[in-house]
């Protein structure tokens, strides 16, 4: 994956933040993983790509910073169908952005929310994920992207 492409992705996850009331959401180095287990905390919205790119993206994060992010946003219920929503819509909003910047082509699925370990994500054993590390107030959250074009 182009340092350029990995590029859009991080945009997104800032971009995303910057609709918050606290603003200060910095990134990590992104590193590779193998496909073997996916890195995950304790919710995860999946988003399946196809087109000129296929494979997966998603985003996930633990429950506090969900909770927090939610009363950061202006909404005052943090029930579990609300952090299960947010944490599709995170990733809905950061693979969009992709779709912005790519093009049409770049069919994205609508996201599938998991709690704990998300098992069920298919992720090509011969490729390899870039994870993107999300730093917003005291906790972290990462931007996975597995893609092939």
């Amino acid at each position: 994956m182009s340092e350029s492409t990995l590029q859009v992705f991080i945009d997104g996850a800032l971009n995303y933040f910057q609709h918050t009331s606290d603003k200060d959401v910095k990134v990590g180095t992104p590193y590779l993983i193998e496909n073997n287990s996916p890195a995950a905390f304790d919710f995860t919205g999946i988003i399946g790509v196809s087109g000129p790119y296929r494979g997966t993206v998603y985003f996930t994060a633990p429950k506090a910073l969900l909770t927090h992010l939610l009363l950061s946003i202006g909404e005052k219920d943090t029930s579990m169908d609300y952090v299960l929503d947010l944490v599709g819509e995170v990733a809905n909003t950061i693979a969009g952005n992709a779709r912005a910047q790519f093009g049409q082509e770049f069919m994205i699925s609508v996201p599938v929310v998991v709690e704990g370990s998300p098992s069920h994500i298919h992720m090509p054993k011969d490729l390899r994920s870039y994870v993107i590390p999300v730093y917003w107030k005291a906790y972290s959250a990462a931007v996975v992207i597995c893609l092939e074009n």
